[in-house]
């Protein structure tokens, strides 16, 4: 087991998406206390810390990650007092906290964005973020071609205060969320006091997101997404504007703040980076002590190719003396019980609707997604929850066109549904107004009709309900050690079985289409039932045995 100061190495960390958790004042947006009301639910369920998605004040036209201040709490979310209750109430269910940073990009309503604006080209202020000329002969194109990650141009021009047109400034997302010039020391030195702020309150660590894009390649040049890749840089390969050497800089400042803190505070990377050797970078000695494992999030329902990746994760994670991170959901993929039975890919971002191709059978990405996430938490290292996935919740496909929010779907005009579908609220009570979301039935998103079969008051005690199978796999992880367990694949099985052994325990998981044969020991635990007096291994079914 490892020591309360490197507890991260092998932790279970649930993220929560505060504004559709739960509302506790019954207007539509989950916020703090709500969160702080079911802390007791999430210490129940088996988790070891809480990472929470921003609640800072924004205009909200990301969702969040348009930070307009960040060093307080959006009233919509609470207070800081709020925030400061729920930190105490987790820390005495024993769970730690873990914050968003959002620092490579402000929202454009942000006093620093503001004062930009105000004092014109050359100016200190429009130093702290990427403005530039434009090009052509009046400075009517943008300085480069690079596109947004959200659909559209990167670059915005502004009007100047005279009325005339401006300069461009770069947003690699909306345009509502300016990118900051991290060459300029000013950035830098806010950004150790914002840490600061929080680790003086008591947070136990910080994602970071956008970690790989931070720093731009000297001189912006011109660069296009390769075919074949996403729009976060995933197999694009070199690319000025993602995963540049000058990110590691930062990350090494940033762990001298959170050092200072104790040896328990953590910093983890949202850096869409691969191959695995690369995403080792970010969390060697002196840098951060976790980066999400994405390559394990995208890959295919494919014993061959999850294989591979546990292999390069273990190997160059390992080799920088880091535990592998892994996750299946967040609130910016398709939730994985429904992404892992598209019989056509969706690129990352881009998100599922009612017209998208290859739409998944909900009861094969149902008994998939439990047989993945048995798999995961067999492994060693740590491993991300994503709220609700422990209800066995599949993506939101019939959102009404009207009700979307995600800036994805505007900037494209409709051509991407974007996330808003693995952001709809959760159901706690089958029978109670928003399915126990709030007492008043109000959310800013619409939850579909048959949203309270998921609901947790329907699985409390069920037994082979999805949430039950997490709270055995959880319990079990714990008891038995598995997070720093001896690793080791278990050969002589069909190509599409995955077998390892992680120290008492073997795990085998059925990617393929045939029942096997289980060898003779203990079933621990199954994420379906099994067949033949439980000696047979269905397909999507995965089993701990001793």
């Amino acid at each position: 087991m490892t020591s309360q100061q490197d507890w991260w190495r092998d932790a279970v960390i649930y993220q929560v998406y505060p504004r559709s958790f739960a509302d506790s004042n019954g207007d539509g947006y989950g916020d703090l206390p709500g969160i702080t009301s079911h802390l007791g639910d999430l210490a129940e369920l088996g988790v070891d810390a809480i990472w929470l998605s921003p609640f800072y004040p924004s205009p909200g036209r990301d969702a969040g990650y348009d930070v307009a201040n960040y060093v307080d709490v959006d009233p919509m979310f609470g207070s800081l007092d709020d925030f400061d209750k729920l930190l105490a109430e987790a820390h005495r269910l024993g769970l730690r906290v873990i914050v968003d940073i959002v620092p490579n990009h402000s929202s454009s309503d942000h006093p620093w964005f503001q004062a930009a604006l105000e004092a014109g080209p050359g100016s200190e202020e429009r130093s702290r973020y990427i403005f530039r000329e434009g090009k052509g002969e009046n400075g009517q194109l943008p300085p480069n071609n690079w596109e947004s990650i959200f659909g559209g141009s990167a670059w915005t021009r502004i009007t100047e205060a005279d009325g005339t047109p401006g300069q461009w400034y770069l947003h690699l997302f909306d345009s509502s969320q300016p990118d900051y010039d991290w060459n300029n020391p000013w950035v830098a030195d806010r950004f150790d006091e914002v840490l600061r702020f929080w680790l003086d309150r008591g947070v136990d660590g910080f994602r970071i997101d956008v970690a790989h894009g931070m720093v731009k390649a000297e001189g912006l040049p011109d660069w296009a997404v390769p075919e074949g890749a996403d729009s976060m840089g995933t197999g694009a390969g070199p690319c000025p504007y993602l995963n540049q050497p000058g990110v590691h800089d930062i990350f090494k400042r940033w762990n001298s703040v959170v050092s200072q803190y104790g040896a328990d505070r953590v910093l983890c990377a949202e850096a869409w980076v691969e191959p695995t050797s690369a995403l080792a970078l970010y969390v060697r000695p002196g840098e951060l002590h976790q980066a999400f494992n994405f390559p394990f999030l995208l890959a295919d329902w494919s014993a061959a190719d999850v294989r591979q990746i546990i292999d390069d994760s273990i190997r160059d994670l390992g080799a920088v003396g880091a535990p592998a991170t892994w996750v299946l959901s967040n609130h910016d993929v398709i939730r994985h019980a429904s992404r892992l039975a598209l019989t056509v890919p969706s690129e990352q971002g881009h998100g599922i609707g009612p017209k998208s191709p290859g739409l998944p059978d909900p009861e094969v990405g149902a008994r998939r997604a439990r047989a993945a996430t048995a798999m995961m938490l067999a492994l060693p290292g740590s491993a991300y929850l994503y709220q609700g996935e422990e209800l066995g919740l599949p993506e939101s496909i019939y959102l009404p066109d009207e009700a979307r929010q995600d800036p994805t779907w505007g900037r494209t005009n409709g051509e991407r549904y974007g996330r808003d579908g693995c952001r709809v609220p959760l159901p706690w009570e089958a029978d109670a107004p928003a399915y126990g979301f709030n007492t008043t039935g109000k959310t800013w998103l619409p939850q579909p009709e048959d949203w309270g079969r998921f609901a947790r008051s329907e699985q409390v005690g069920v037994d082979g309900s999805s949430l039950e199978l997490y709270r055995e796999l959880l319990s079990l992880r714990h008891r038995l050690g598995l997070g720093t367990a001896d690793f080791a694949w278990v050969e002589g099985y069909p190509q599409d079985i995955l077998a390892y052994t992680s120290g008492p325990v073997t795990v085998l998981a059925n990617y393929g289409t045939e029942t096997i044969a289980l060898p003779d020991g203990e079933v621990l635990v199954s994420s379906s039932p099994l067949e033949g007096d439980q000696k047979m291994l269905p397909p999507a079914t995965t089993v701990w045995m001793r």
